[in-house]
């Protein structure tokens, strides 16, 4: 097992010269292979309205995971599905928690909601509050006709009745244990760790 620092664990990273516990999740490969396969998911299950499908990725790691299933669907079928990012912050339940002032993004959808079927895409399912707040957000841009939700990995301890349609991996942790997900676009490379708080 490799260790995390303060630092690390406070930004989300996962130097693995530094500080805590960890173990891999996904390899580079891994997120590689479970976006292929929750790409081809999407296709298969809305086979008959492609016309009609979306991809919102919350910000911020989900943003670039819909844009990666995106590309996957032009290089499968040659279709070019419209991709929005969706800032939740104003939505979330924990802003008190957090304290001082959040710090607004801003979403980018740039399409009408109305009447498609939307997969919002995030990197991690826990509580199932995130999502909500995506749906929340979601609804104040228009009123899809579906919102599937497709989640790069599913780590349990549900405190609302959510469940993800598409999931590249689910993996049992303890509340104990965070999940932290690096994307190149984000954080300069590809992977995804267990770390033992």
């Amino acid at each position: 097992m490799r260790r995390l620092s303060a630092g690390a664990r406070r930004h989300g990273q996962a130097n693995a010269a530094e500080g805590r516990n960890h173990s891999e999740i996904l390899s580079k490969d891994g997120i590689d292979r479970s976006l292929r396969r929750i790409s081809h998911e999407i296709l298969e299950r809305n086979a008959s309205s492609l016309e009609g499908l979306a991809l919102v990725g919350v910000l911020t790691r989900g943003a670039p995971l819909a844009r990666r299933i995106a590309e996957n669907i032009r290089h499968f079928e040659g279709l070019e599905v419209p991709v929005g990012a969706l800032d939740i912050t104003l939505h979330r339940d924990d802003r008190e928690e957090r304290g001082g002032d959040p710090e607004v993004r801003g979403s980018h959808v740039p399409f009408d909601v109305t009447g498609k079927t939307v997969v919002l895409v995030d990197d991690v399912l826990y509580t199932g509050r995130t999502a909500r707040a995506a749906m929340d957000a979601l609804l104040e841009l228009g009123r899809p006709a579906a919102i599937h939700l497709a989640i790069l990995v599913d780590r349990g301890h549900r405190e609302l009745p959510i469940r993800a349609d598409h999931v590249g991996k689910n993996v049992p942790t303890s509340r104990e244990e965070s999940v932290r997900v690096r994307l190149v676009e984000t954080d300069g490379e590809d992977g995804v760790i267990c770390v033992a708080d």
